[in-house]
């Protein structure tokens, strides 16, 4: 299995912090955002880890990262030109994957618990998503449920089915990159990792992981904030 962090994006909603910087590099806690995920997936024993970053911050990734080396890992750097969407990032990963299924973790994801039990339950095949219960339901992805299989996204509902959210990590099989090749961009112009999900989930192939522990991502001010809170035990 092979890790993938998607750290691309402009970080507008973190302006004027991001103005000279991926919001990938800020600092939350002691230390750079996007250490935290590395550090999940490498506490797995995930070894080869793709980092893919748009353009403009490219060479601020490289040189805070470096080969992999300081981490006991080997990355693998891609450019998404454009913001094409979280799912046209995801399709740059094709040849670092090869037949390999892989964990794809949004880059502003903080969180607690370990993943070792989302990648015992993985099969490696089909997907699995990570699942967090929350109060506040409307504001996310939310997972229809029967047992552990999923059988509904619906984003940020009125009326969720449930109170389990979509979490930023997903667990993917070699298929993946063939469904991605099938997407149409959505009305904002982007290939939407939603339209993957519903791949797998109307072949009955999507399983769900509950992640404990706390979790955010760090996208906007106020969550920003709060996981250095977290991070910090605050």
């Amino acid at each position: 299995m092979k890790g993938i962090i998607l750290a691309g994006g402009t970080g507008s909603r973190l302006y004027p912090l991001t103005k000279v910087t991926n919001k990938h590099l800020l600092p939350v806690g002691n230390k750079p955002m996007i250490y935290h995920p590395i550090e999940k997936l490498i506490e797995v024993g995930i070894q080869e880890i793709l980092i893919v970053t748009g353009t403009d911050h490219m060479g601020d990734v490289v040189n805070l990262l470096g080969s992999g080396k300081d981490f006991g890992c080997k990355f693998t750097y891609k450019v998404q030109d454009e913001a094409g969407g979280i799912a046209q990032a995801l399709g740059l990963a094709e040849n670092f994957a090869g037949d390999e299924p892989v964990i794809v973790i949004l880059g502003d994801n903080i969180f607690e618990a370990t993943l070792q039990k989302a990648v015992d339950n993985y099969p490696g095949s089909g997907s699995q998503i990570l699942i967090q219960e929350v109060h506040d339901p409307q504001r996310y992805g939310v997972a229809e449920l029967n047992g552990d299989n999923v059988i509904s996204i619906e984003e940020k509902p009125d009326n969720p089915k449930s109170n389990y959210a979509v979490t930023g990590i997903y667990f993917y099989d070699a298929n993946v990159f063939e469904c991605i090749k099938t997407l149409k961009p959505s009305g904002r112009g982007e290939l939407e990792i939603t339209d993957v999900n519903n791949f797998y989930i109307q072949n009955g192939k999507m399983k769900s992981s509950v992640l404990e522990g706390w979790w955010t991502d760090a996208g906007t001010p106020e969550s920003y904030k709060h996981a250095n809170k977290l991070v910090q035990g605050g």
